[in-house]
């Protein structure tokens, strides 16, 4: 019994982590690098957000309620990561994102729903014809949950160690992080077969 549920909980952190599929990855960074360790709370909300929009969106799909094309949903996850990094360049000196918190939490459940859309195909091979779907979603959720919490402190650690040892402002930071992620994506963009 505990073999199935670590394999579905290590199956989820491996979704994230999988050096293949960093587009999870580079929006978790967008997400969390306005923040500092003193917001840890906002942060872990708006991760907890966009793993129930990701957990929405594998249900709908698992039980064949939702079929969406995978090359729109291939498009889509690049595009929402360009729009929280564009976000960050228009905002990194404004504080926008403690402001504009409700935006931010229908933003990242959306964004989770397209990015849980984007793994449903296999998910619903994990799953196959099992009568423990559900079960087998939520172990995967909490997979994905401690990945990306991991991820999150890794970054707000980062930003901590670059801004008081380094002596980088928060703003720099916010701008080069949000910058490096926008000419990651924007190849992801272009070459997307939507696109072709």
């Amino acid at each position: 019994m505990f073999e199935f549920f670590w394999f579905n909980v290590q199956y989820g952190i491996n979704h994230v982590l999988d050096i293949n599929a960093y587009d999870h990855v580079l929006f978790l960074i967008v997400l969390s690098v306005p923040y500092v360790f003193k917001d840890w709370k906002r942060v872990l909300f708006l991760v907890t957000v966009f793993t129930l929009g990701h957990t929405l969106s594998l249900v709908l799909a698992a039980y064949d309620i939702v079929k969406i094309s995978s090359q729109l949903v291939e498009f889509l996850i690049p595009i929402t990561i360009l729009i929280v990094a564009l976000f960050n360049l228009f905002t990194a000196r404004k504080g926008a994102q403690k402001n504009k918190i409700g935006v931010l939490f229908f933003s990242t459940l959306f964004f989770g729903l397209i990015h849980g859309l984007g793994f449903a195909r296999e998910f619903q091979l994990m799953v196959g014809k099992s009568e423990s779907k559900l079960e087998t979603l939520i172990e995967f959720a909490l997979g994905i949950e401690i990945a990306q919490v991991i991820i999150v402190f890794i970054v707000l650690f980062l930003g901590y160690l670059i801004q008081t040892i380094f002596r980088f402002s928060k703003r720099d930071w916010i701008m080069v992080i949000s910058a490096v992620v926008v000419g990651l994506v924007i190849p992801m963009v272009i070459n997307s077969e939507f696109l072709s």
